[in-house]
């Protein structure tokens, strides 16, 4: 009896190991890497008096990119009104593309000369598609661009993300309107929303619809720790 006891233990035991690396009662496993593009939006600020070297490095940066496989587009914003302030803007087929342009020999060049010139860390963001219309055409350099990003707290993630699916195809709508993508950050509650306007003047009847409005201050409800519109206008870099 006493070894037929010791043996019923030992199995509870070993049991009990087995399942040590699984999911803790009520969690779940994470989740699977999803399939589809990648969007990767990088923010970069380098010494003002540096901007012009820091250009001609993002220029051919970007021109080398849409060279490697799996480039759908790649393309520099410079900031209004702030000198040496750029974000990259890229799409990739997917993450197997992605990952091998990251690991391109001209990447490592690029960064080896680039790093110097930064004040700040090299910001790059990887998201996937949210709410990402049609490809458009390039903006012209006169095309008023601008990148939001958003926090969501996790309370009023289902409104927001109900906000912004329907906001997105609207605004595509609109006079003037070139872009209005929103994607989808590493963390589900992260989104960053890419447009791009012909002018002001299509940027400011946007802005003053009153579906707009609406959309500003229900979203402002959710995201109580992020900034929706703590907006950065840019410009296209030829």
């Amino acid at each position: 009896m006493q070894r037929r006891h010791l043996v019923g233990v030992l199995a509870v035991f070993a049991a009990s190991l087995a399942g040590a690396g699984g999911p803790a009662a009520g969690q779940t496993a994470p989740a699977a890497e999803p399939a589809g593009p990648r969007f990767v939006v990088t923010y970069v600020d380098v010494v003002p008096a540096s901007e012009a070297q820091a250009l001609a490095l993002l220029k051919g940066y970007r021109d080398a990119a849409r060279r490697d496989h799996g480039n759908a587009d790649s393309q520099i914003w410079q900031q209004n009104g702030v000198r040496g302030h750029f974000v990259i803007v890229e799409q990739w087929q997917d993450e197997a593309s992605r990952k091998a342009h990251r690991e391109a020999a001209h990447v490592a060049q690029f960064h080896e000369k680039f790093g110097p010139l930064r004040i700040s860390s090299y910001d790059e963001r990887v998201h996937t598609s949210f709410a990402v219309g049609a490809p458009s055409s390039v903006p012209s350099g006169g095309a008023v661009l601008v990148a939001t990003h958003i926090d969501i707290t996790p309370p009023g993630l289902d409104k927001a993300r109900e906000m912004l699916r329907s906001q997105a195809p609207a605004s595509r709508g609109e006079a003037g309107n070139l872009r209005f993508d929103i994607l989808q950050g590493a963390r589900q509650n992260h989104y960053t929303v890419l447009e791009a306007w012909r002018d002001d003047g299509a940027r400011d009847a946007h802005l003053t619809a009153t579906r707009t409005r609406s959309y500003r201050e229900g979203l402002r409800e959710q995201a109580v720790d992020g900034a929706p519109y703590d907006e950065r206008l840019y410009r296209l870099v030829p």
